[in-house]
């Protein structure tokens, strides 16, 4: 079906978003991220070959690293992933560094770091909710009764995981950016700040002016405590520049799509 659909439509290039994107699933069923993201992908490489299609903008993301040597985490640190998640998107990223080579495949990889904040249409509603902003605002919706930290134990300053949230409408600038890119690439994704969960849930409670009860838990296997990015190198080559790097700003976005649709897209 998807060769038959690269057939009609013959399209000039190829925005590849689709994967299983669950680090605490990946852990558990390793194989169906594998499956998915590794294999299901070199079947949209046959047939980006077979009907000549040479460019392709891949979502990454900054898993691949898993636990950083330093932070704010550049294009030349290893990559080491601590999850088969990670691993997954990590060996399409060297799939896809060979089809350039043997096939002219311009091929942009995305690291993105933590998707977050809305645009007056769209929002995160995902079938499965593990994002922690979302999860705040159902809190405060009153569609869950406690928020879920998972692990106050991490050698950051308040125990919790530290993100560098970037605004969606940001990640979709990149995208069109990388569109135009003349050879193939690796760009991390994020504002170069980072914000813990605790300092997102202070931040949520401002924003929604809301008390949310929150429930500490052990950690899940395959966090990072810290991913921070540099993204000096997308910047420089592409011409990026995030225009949404305003913490307060994103989830006040994200809270605007929330109340408007408490219901996701089934309003």
């Amino acid at each position: 079906m998807l060769h038959r659909t690269m057939q009609l439509v013959r399209p000039d290039a190829v925005m590849h978003f689709a994967a299983n994107a669950l680090v605490g699933e990946s852990m558990v069923d390793p194989t169906k991220y594998f499956r998915n993201n590794v294999a299901s992908g070199i079947n949209l490489l046959e047939g980006m070959v077979r009907f000549g299609i040479e460019r392709i903008v891949f979502s990454s993301t900054c898993a691949i690293f898993g636990v950083p040597q330093r932070v704010p985490i550049d294009e030349t640190l290893p990559q080491n992933p601590i999850n088969p998640y990670g691993e997954s998107k990590l060996l399409f990223e060297k799939i896809l560094r060979w089809y350039s080579q043997l096939h002219g495949i311009i091929a942009v990889s995305l690291r993105y770091f933590n998707a977050a904040g809305a645009s007056e249409k769209y929002g995160e509603n995902h079938r499965i909710e593990t994002h922690l902003i979302p999860n705040i605002f159902k809190v405060a919706l009153g569609q869950k009764e406690a928020v879920e930290i998972y692990g106050t134990d991490y050698p950051t300053p308040d125990g919790t995981c530290i993100r560098d949230y970037i605004h969606i409408l940001d990640l979709a600038q990149a995208h069109i950016l990388a569109l135009r890119a003349t050879t193939s690439a690796q760009y991390n994704l994020g504002t170069g700040g980072g914000a813990s969960v605790r300092q997102i849930l202070d931040c949520c409670q401002k924003v929604t002016g809301k008390t949310i009860p929150a429930l500490e838990k052990p950690r899940r296997p395959g966090d990072p405590p810290i991913l921070i990015a540099s993204s000096e190198k997308i910047q420089t080559e592409l011409g990026w520049t995030p225009q949404h790097d305003n913490l307060l700003g994103v989830i006040e976005s994200a809270w605007q799509w929330h109340t408007k649709f408490p219901s996701g897209y089934q309003n």
